[in-house]
């Protein structure tokens, strides 16, 4: 499940605007490769929507079926806010349905059907070798 926990007013490239929705997954425990220490975060990513400001406040908190992924994606520049430093990332976050997530079951199914057979096994709970 993720959750919607805000959303963020975007500029398309004519200049009219429209929101995003920001979700988030569940709480997840990293292990730090710097201090050996394990801390809690969260995966968070972001999905367009048609809906105007009002609706978009509504929907905070809203729980939705699915999961937040890495992708690859076309290497790309960022600054992280906090140090300003920049980075080369390869990855994004994006949500992604529960359909998508868990392997359809038929994929698994073989391709004939199996039926067990009951008389290749002990009738009376001792084990009896074949002739």
């Amino acid at each position: 499940m993720v959750r919607i926990v805000n959303y963020k007013e975007r500029q398309k490239e004519d200049g009219t605007s429209f929101f995003v929705l920001e979700l988030q997954g569940g709480i997840e425990m990293v292990l730090s490769k710097v201090t050996g220490n394990f801390y809690a975060t969260a995966k968070k990513a972001y999905i367009p929507s048609t809906f105007d400001e009002q609706v978009c406040t509504g929907l905070i908190g809203t729980e939705m079926p699915g999961s937040i992924i890495k992708e690859d994606c076309e290497p790309f520049e960022y600054v992280v806010k906090e140090t300003g430093e920049e980075i080369t990332l390869s990855h994004r976050w994006v949500y992604v349905t529960e359909d998508a997530v868990k392997p359809k079951q038929e994929t698994f199914m073989p391709k004939h059907n199996i039926i067990a057979n009951s008389d290749v096994f002990s009738q009376n709970g001792i084990l009896e070798h074949a002739e």
